[in-house]
C-alpha cells in the first residue's frame, strides 16, 4: 500500500503535527487566564518597565543591596530553575495500538521530543541567565570568558539534569522513584553549584566540566532511545508535563488528584484491626482505616491537632481547660461528620446494615479516631500547668475526655 494512503507519511510529519498541536494547547490553556485586556494592562507595561530597569543595570549604576548579597544567590537562583521542569515526548496512548508495530515511528518521536525539550530548557536558562547578566559581570566582576563559561555550564547541567530525571520516572514508582530521583538531582545540581562558585574566574574549567555535562547527557539520551517496556510510564510523564500549566492556574480551584496507589501506606495487609468480630466492630475498623488511608482527611486530622496543641499552650492556665474542651468537641464534630458521610456511601448501602448497627459501629470508632486527639492535647495542658503530676494525669485525662466527649456526639447525631 502506497505510503501516501495515510495521513502522515512519516514519523516526521506526525511529530510537526503533534507539536502544532501542544503548541495550541498551551496557547489555549493560557487565554483561559490571560485575555487581551490583562495583556493590554499588565504584561505589555510590566514588560516595558522591567526593559528599562534592565537596560538601566547595564548602562548605570546597580542597587546598592547588590554589594551586599554573595554571588553564590545566583547560582542558587538558576539551580532551582535546573530542577524544575521536565521532558516533553508527544506521545500518545493510541500509539500503543496504532504504532505497535512501527517502532522505529516511536523511537523518532522521542527522539524530537527530547530534542525539542532540551531546546526549550535551553532557552528558558539562558533567559535567566541574561536577566541576571548584568549582576554577575558589573556586580561580581566576571569576565566575558568567564560569562560563556558560566552559560554553557548551566545549560549542559539543565540537559543532563532533565534526561536522568526523566529516566528515573518513566522506570521507577514509588519511593524508590524518591531514592532514585533525589541523588539525580541533587548531585547534578551540587556539582553545578561547587564549580560555578570554585571555577567562576576560570574559563577553561567551566567549560570542561560543561562538557563533561555534556558527555552525561548525551549518553542518558542514547539510554532512553534505547529503553523499552516503559510505554505506559511514558505517557503518564508526558501528560503531566503537558499539564503542568493548567495545574498551576486551577490549584487553587481543584483538589489535586490522588496519585495511583498498587497498595496502601498504612495497614498494608488489612489485617484486623478491632479484635472483636462483630459486624459492627468490622464496620468501625472499615471506618478508621479509611480516614487513615485518605491523605486529604488524614493530613486535616493532623493540620487540626497542630494547631490545637499550639493554641493551648500559648494560652494562659485558666484557659487552657476551656479551650481543651472546645476543641475535643470541635474534632468530635468533625469525626462524625466523617463517620456519616461514610457510612451514607453507596457502596455501603450495598451492605445490610441497619440504622442502629451502623450507629452502633459509628459509637465504637468515635473514641477511638478522637483518642489520639484527646491525648496529645491533655498532655498540652497538664504536663505545662502540674509539672511532674501532668505526666500521669495527660493520658488517663485525654482517654476520658475522648470516651465521654465522643460518646455525647454520638447519642447526638447517629440516628437509630
Amino acid at each position: 500500500m502506497s505510503r501516501n494512503s495515510f495521513a502522515f507519511s512519516t514519523a516526521g510529519s506526525l511529530f510537526r503535527r503533534r507539536l502544532a498541536s501542544h503548541f495550541r494547547e498551551q496557547t489555549t490553556i493560557i487565554r483561559t487566564a490571560v485575555d487581551w485586556t490583562v495583556l493590554l494592562y499588565i504584561i505589555i507595561p510590566g514588560g516595558l518597565l522591567g526593559g528599562r530597569f534592565y537596560y538601566g543595570f547595564w548602562k548605570g549604576e546597580l542597587p546598592a543591596w547588590i554589594s551586599s548579597v554573595p554571588f553564590m544567590a545566583a547560582p542558587i537562583l538558576l539551580a532551582l530553575l535546573l530542577a524544575t521542569g521536565g521532558i516533553v515526548l508527544l506521545l500518545q496512548e493510541g500509539d500503543l495500538l496504532f504504532l505497535r508495530q512501527r517502532q522505529d515511528w516511536i523511537s523518532t518521536i522521542i527522539a524530537r521530543g527530547m530534542l525539542y525539550s532540551l531546546i526549550v530548557t535551553s532557552l528558558k536558562m539562558a533567559a535567566a541567565y541574561a536577566v541576571l547578566l548584568p549582576f554577575l559581570i558589573k556586580g561580581y566582576g566576571i569576565s566575558a570568558a568567564g560569562a560563556y563559561g558560566l552559560l554553557a555550564l548551566t545549560v549542559t547541567s539543565s540537559w543532563c539534569i532533565k534526561l536522568l530525571a526523566h529516566l528515573v520516572k518513566v522506570q521507577r514508582q514509588g519511593f524508590r522513584r524518591w531514592l532514585w530521583l533525589i541523588p539525580a538531582v541533587t548531585v547534578s545540581c551540587g556539582i553545578y553549584l561547587r564549580v560555578a562558585v570554585v571555577y567562576k574566574d576560570s574559563p577553561l574549567q567551566l567549560f570542561a566540566v560543561a562538557a563533561g555535562f555534556a558527555a552525561v547527557a548525551a549518553a542518558a539520551f542514547r539510554a532512553r532511545l534505547q529503553l523499552r517496556g516503559t510505554f505506559i510510564n511514558d505517557v503518564r510523564e508526558d501528560y503531566k508535563q503537558r499539564m503542568k500549566i493548567a495545574a498551576i492556574m486551577l490549584r487553587g480551584v481543584l483538589d489535586k488528584p490522588r496519585p495511583t496507589r498498587y497498595k496502601p501506606w498504612i495497614f498494608r495487609k488489612s489485617q484486623p484491626l478491632l479484635a472483636a468480630k462483630e459486624p459492627e466492630s468490622r464496620f468501625a475498623a472499615a471506618a478508621i482505616k479509611g480516614l487513615l488511608r485518605n491523605p486529604a482527611h488524614f493530613k486535616l486530622y493532623l493540620q487540626f491537632t497542630g494547631v490545637a496543641l499550639i493554641a493551648i499552650l500559648i494560652v494562659p492556665t485558666v484557659l487552657k481547660w476551656l479551650l481543651f474542651a472546645v476543641l475535643t468537641a470541635l474534632m468530635a464534630y468533625w469525626l462524625s461528620s466523617f463517620w456519616l458521610l461514610f457510612s451514607g456511601d453507596d457502596y455501603i448501602g450495598i451492605l445490610p446494615f441497619t440504622k442502629g448497627q451502623k450507629a452502633d459501629a459509628g459509637s465504637k470508632a468515635m473514641p477511638i479516631l478522637l483518642m489520639p486527639f484527646a491525648v496529645l492535647c491533655a498532655a498540652a495542658v497538664c504536663i505545662p500547668a502540674y509539672s511532674w503530676w501532668g505526666l500521669l494525669l495527660f493520658v488517663p485525662v485525654g482517654a476520658a475526655a475522648a470516651y465521654g466527649i465522643a460518646n455525647v456526639f454520638s447519642a447526638m447525631r447517629f440516628a437509630r
